[in-house]
């Protein structure tokens, strides 16, 4: 009894998601035969019957090819757990200039809305995913929609035969064919979808090199920008910390030697405060290099030096490490980066008390997490930090994932692609 139950179930199922298929895989082709019907309506006497039939099916078939290859994505993810990349070209910023005008990544306009007005039709009409859906829609109704259509078919023809009656004997025959075709096939008819869909709507080879070019690009031009706002706080620390120290602490001993035999005792305080001030500026010299390069990670690799992360925090830090071997010194101080930036906004933000960090590795990656017990509300927001340290790690095809419930807890994962050595 409970077999007849979960058989019943798959063939409803079935026969619904055949439905959802006939209906998403024809949509373009009834636009085709509502054309067909218009132009043999207006007659082959008209000379201009031709004309609206060409534009319907035309801009019918441009309109719907995205919508239905979109549908098709999502209803074979739904169903199947199958994810097909989109491959779509991504609009790039739109960004006013100091003349006025704005740019789009392909020209100056006037205003933010031509910008945007002009970027769109640039994209959509030179993307080749356009006419890899175009390709798709006329390919689909002939394959995956055609065996869809087998059950709601027998359907009907069991409607015809066994319902109306007006057939007799033969038509009952039939009827009770098209009803045993419909159960029989309702389970499956709709799978057809699936290798079609991962055949013809996956990106091509070409459009993955092209992303992944694009991609490598604004990794690189994020890159370049932290580099530069690195080196412009590193002259702004020297300039303002260690370097104004020292021109102090030089006229302070200049003076001091003015006043050696004048005024010894104002020469000794002038000494005192000279070494003072060396001492400081000593002590900011090797702020800015653990800033820059902590020596901990260099001399004892990324274990230890979270361990002194660890220890300097206010928080009750954990850490659980097992890493048998050391990553690459870029990988390597970029995760360390990635932590310490993660401890402190546990401090700044989340009003943590305790943090727990996990360090593993695998064959091929590298897996941190760091998990706080603060507030929570963590997102990942255009210009923030999180966003410009998710954009550090993609340097190096790492990825970070935020679970950050309201009331907390927060779980940040790092994780970084870093073959065994």
């Amino acid at each position: 009894m409970r077999q007849l139950g979960t058989w019943s179930a798959r063939v409803g199922t079935g026969f619904l998601r055949a439905c959802a298929v006939v209906v998403v895989s024809m949509l373009i082709p009834a636009v085709w035969a509502a054309a067909v019907a218009l132009g043999i309506r207006w007659g082959p006497g008209n000379p201009w019957s031709w004309l609206a039939p060409v534009v319907l099916v035309g801009a019918g078939t441009l309109a719907l090819s995205r919508p239905v290859c979109r549908a098709v994505r999502h209803l074979v993810a739904r169903w199947t757990g199958t994810v097909i990349p989109a491959g779509y070209r991504e609009a790039p910023p739109v960004t006013r200039m100091s003349t006025g005008y704005w740019w789009n990544g392909f020209g100056y306009e006037r205003t933010r809305r031509d910008a945007l007005m002009d970027q769109k039709w640039r994209i959509r009409w030179n993307d080749p995913a356009d006419r890899r859906d175009l390709r798709f829609a006329a390919v689909v109704p002939l394959t995956a929609g055609l065996v869809a259509c087998l059950p709601p078919a027998g359907l009907a023809v069991a409607v015809l035969g066994l319902g109306t009656g007006r057939y007799g004997t033969p038509g009952r025959l039939v009827g009770a064919l098209g009803l045993l075709v419909a159960v029989a096939l309702a389970p499956y008819a709709w799978r057809a979808l699936t290798p079609v869909a991962v055949r013809f709507l996956r990106p091509s080879s070409a459009m993955a090199l092209a992303e992944r070019v694009e991609e490598l690009t604004a990794q690189r031009a994020d890159a370049t920008i932290a580099q530069a706002a690195e080196i412009r706080r590193i002259e702004r620390d020297l300039h303002d910390g260690a370097q104004a120290r020292l021109v102090g602490l030089g006229l302070s001993l200049a003076t001091a030697e003015k006043l050696m035999e004048t005024d010894p005792e104002r020469a000794r305080a002038l000494m005192r405060e000279a070494r003072a001030g060396a001492t400081a500026s000593l002590t900011e010299l090797r702020e800015l290099v653990r800033g820059i390069n902590p020596p901990v990670l260099s001399d004892r690799g990324l274990v230890d030096a979270v361990r002194a992360l660890a220890l300097d925090s206010p928080l009750d830090v954990t850490v659980d490490a097992d890493l048998r071997h050391r990553p690459d010194p870029p990988v390597e101080s970029a995760l360390y980066f990635a932590v310490a930036e993660l401890l402190s906004n546990a401090v700044k933000h989340a009003g943590a008390t305790r943090v727990r960090i996990t360090l593993t590795r695998g064959d091929a990656n590298i897996v941190i997490e760091v998990l706080d017990d603060g507030r929570g509300g963590a997102r990942v927001r255009d210009g923030g930090g999180l966003a410009g340290l998710r954009r550090r790690l993609a340097a190096f095809d790492g990825t970070l994932e935020i679970i950050s419930p309201a009331g907390g807890p927060t779980r940040a994962t790092l994780e970084v692609p870093c073959a065994s050595s």
